[in-house]
């Protein structure tokens, strides 16, 4: 049985709607300069100038496939070949567009195809779970959805660039506990959704599914699959199947 979803609550002053959404986008934020700043430094390292190192966080906004791409720029893979990786790499973010349409589309003060664009644009992982766990309790003003959107952005470029400046300086990341934080990261969103003890169960089952893949040899496919798969078993779970 589907409930009411909690009408739309703008805030009276607009300034106050944008502080209310980097306000919400903090933890984000403060994970995004960490991370973005290893970023910066392993793309400096694979020899990516500090414009186009800048420019990546700026266009793609994406750390996995950022990452990626430095990685492969390091080995002097060929262009297109980075292209197509990091196109698969991001396939999840369909799903999570997917995921989220509805809420925008039903939502009180309607969406231009423009404003749902340039939303789409700026949705990540981290954002996209954020934005999952406010749905939840309330539906937020476009102001404050903007507002930890591009918070977030700024963060994940500021990050970028220090980490290109800093390069030099850093060999190595792994002392420092900088190639961690991406998925520590993950694990405080994910907790921050937990409401029944089931969610718990499909999370832990798709990191499960996810690594069995990964073991396969599905590097690219895994977290795809094992989203796609354990998302039907939450379904089934949250909507039992009932013979007529």
């Amino acid at each position: 049985m589907q409930t009411s979803r909690p009408a739309e609550k703008p805030s009276p002053l607009p300034h106050a709607e944008w502080l209310a959404g980097i306000t919400r986008a903090v933890p984000v934020m403060l994970g995004y300069v960490t991370v973005g700043f290893a970023y910066g430094v392993l793309a400096q390292d694979a020899g990516l100038s500090l414009f186009n190192g800048v420019l990546m966080s700026l266009a793609v906004y994406a750390g996995s496939a950022q990452l990626i791409g430095a990685g492969m720029f390091a080995m002097a893979a060929h262009p297109l070949s980075i292209i197509l990786t990091t196109f698969i790499v991001n396939l999840r973010h369909l799903l999570m567009s997917a995921a989220i349409a509805p809420r925008l589309r039903d939502a009180a003060v309607p969406w231009t195809r423009a404003e749902i664009t340039l939303f789409g644009l700026e949705l990540t992982d981290e954002t996209f779970a954020l934005h999952a766990s406010t749905f939840a309790r309330e539906t937020p003003s476009k102001a404050s959805l903007f507002a930890s959107n591009a918070a977030s952005q700024l963060s994940w470029i500021i990050g970028s660039a220090l980490g290109m400046l800093a390069g030099s300086l850093i060999g190595d990341i792994r002392p420092f506990g900088l190639d961690f934080v991406l998925s520590a990261m993950f694990i405080a969103l994910i907790f921050m959704q937990l409401q029944h003890r089931r969610q718990l169960l499909i999370a832990v089952l798709a990191g499960l599914l996810s690594m069995l893949l990964l073991a396969g040899g599905m590097a690219q496919w895994n977290v795809i699959l094992a989203t796609v798969a354990t998302a039907a078993v939450g379904v089934l779970l949250e909507e039992p199947w009932k013979a007529d």
